[in-house]
């Protein structure tokens, strides 16, 4: 069975063949004219010749839909309409023009309302809702499909790229400053808000009488039995989001992004260049190693993701020469990473931390070449896990057989100003904190001081817990050779056997 069901809707429907996109010209044009008669300036015979080029732009906007007849009436009205206006510019005068150039396109572009009642309908909406339909209707202006899909390809790059651009400001003081100068209060300081909003109004106020648009009552007839099925939810991500296009477009703006902050490493860090003022080449240095290498790490994980097994971009021509330059300017951001840390340990010092931070450094390189690796080979990701898990085993296995705490101590005495390094002065309570095998170190402290008893007291507590590591059921080989080193120097002979 059929049931049919009529019910009174209302519709907006456009009236002319006009493209939005020259209506929106002839909207701005008429700003511009606004702009130019009123801004700053008191009205006059400039508001008649504004509500003029209203009235031609809509009969030029609007020809194809006007009825000469009509038309003819409206323009009687229109001319009505300027004479009070044209006499004195006054409330009284100013909204009879309003009213005059309102009926008058009523008249001209909508003949279906014949009834007093139908007409002060039509005109009430047109005053309430009009000026609110500019910026909805300038959209059509865009190809909303095609709108969309470029949103979807650019989304990653812009999101993406925006991340890295923060973590290079980070990093580096010029790139920080570059970013400064897009401060909005910088911006708006060469915009008048003013006049901004004047600019808005007026395309609003103007857009309703060269965009002609009225409501009209249509019968709509709703019938169970041909109920059209509603299409398909679109996909929750396009597809755009991730595919070859996108890829590409990350990669050749990535790359850009990158060789900036390699040239300005080149120039600062290796080439020596001045550095902008109150920088100093050790703050420059630490300042930017750990946001470098979190831009390192997440430039890994868009590769592992974008370049996928099996997926769209992988055997790309044009891609996989994007991937291995952007990977081999990760590799050498992670190059000026370990400089920049080398360069600030020079200065402040070595430390556990900061040889972790060596060591996680070089892994990260590693990785970002096994990834290359990877590709190049068209092996899985579960080949990239093992490789680095190997690479992972090596290093801390090596790890464990080196004598960091003499290292740091040997390394930090070595380049402290005390002995003649560029660095600062000892920290003698750090290498207390080494341990024991920190002693020999010390010992070269305490001589240099001349005899620091307060030093020296403490040293003699590090020998005691050295003799209690000798102890047969705490010994160690590392321990036995640094008593040997100790019993050396009490000896008043060099030691024979390293300490590491």
């Amino acid at each position: 069975m059929t049931s049919l069901a009529t019910t009174p809707t209302t519709d907006i429907e456009p009236i002319g063949p006009s493209t939005i996109s020259v209506k929106l010209a002839m909207a701005l044009v008429l700003a511009a004219l606004a702009d130019w008669l009123f801004y700053g300036q008191r009205a006059g015979l400039s508001l008649v010749i504004f509500a003029v080029a209203i009235v031609s732009a809509s009969v030029l906007a609007n020809h194809a839909s006007l009825d000469i007849r009509r038309a003819a009436i409206g323009g009687a009205v229109i001319v009505l309409g300027l004479v009070p206006v044209s006499e004195e510019l006054n409330t009284l005068s100013f909204l009879i023009l309003i009213a005059a150039m309102v009926i008058a396109l009523l008249l001209a572009t909508n003949p279906e309302t014949t009834g007093l009642a139908d007409r002060a309908r039509a005109l009430r909406n047109f005053v309430l809702f009009g000026p609110f339909r500019v910026f909805p209707e300038a959209l059509q202006v865009f190809n909303m499909s095609a709108f969309t899909r470029s949103i979807a390809l650019w989304l990653m790059p812009v999101v993406l790229g925006t991340v890295f651009v923060a973590l290079f400001a980070a990093a580096n003081p010029v790139i920080e400053q570059w970013v400064a100068l897009l401060n909005p209060k910088i911006i708006l300081d060469y915009v008048s808000v003013p006049r901004v909003l004047f600019w808005i109004m007026m395309l609003a106020l103007v857009w309703p009488f060269i965009h002609v648009r009225w409501r009209r009552r249509k019968i709509a007839v709703a019938t169970e039995a041909n109920a059209v099925e509603p299409p398909p939810l679109p996909p929750f991500v396009s597809p755009e989001f991730l595919g070859p296009s996108t890829i590409l477009r990350s990669l050749i703006l990535f790359n850009l992004l990158f060789a900036a902050q390699s040239i300005l490493d080149g120039l600062y860090l290796w080439g020596q260049v001045a550095l902008p003022d109150n920088m100093t080449y050790a703050a420059y240095a630490h300042r930017g190693a750990y946001p470098l290498i979190a831009t390192a790490l997440l430039a890994a994980a868009f590769v592992l993701v974008a370049m996928r097994p099996g997926g769209p971009a992988e055997k790309s021509r044009v891609i996989r020469p994007l991937v291995y330059l952007w990977v081999g300017q990760n590799v050498l951001l992670v190059a000026s990473s370990i400089l920049r840390l080398d360069l600030y340990v020079g200065i402040y010092m070595l430390t556990y931390w900061r040889i972790a931070a060596f060591i996680w450094m070089g892994l990260v390189a590693l990785g970002l070449i096994l990834i290359v690796a990877r590709i190049a080979l068209d092996r899985s990701n579960g080949w990239l896990v093992c490789a680095n898990l190997i690479a992972l085993t090596i290093v801390l296995y090596s790890a464990s057989l080196v004598n960091f705490d003499a290292f740091i101590a040997d390394y930090n005495l070595k380049h402290s100003s005390e002995m003649g390094g560029n660095g600062v002065k000892i920290d003698a309570n750090y290498l207390l904190t080494l341990g024991p095998q920190a002693l020999p170190a010390i010992d070269k402290v305490i001589a240099l001081r001349g005899g620091d008893y307060c030093l020296a007291g403490r040293r003699d507590r590090l020998v005691e817990s050295q003799r209690q590591d000798l102890a047969w059921r705490a010994w160690g080989f590392r321990s036995w050779r640094l008593q040997r080193r100790l019993d050396a120097q009490a000896k008043g002979q060099p030691g024979n056997q390293p300490a590491g």
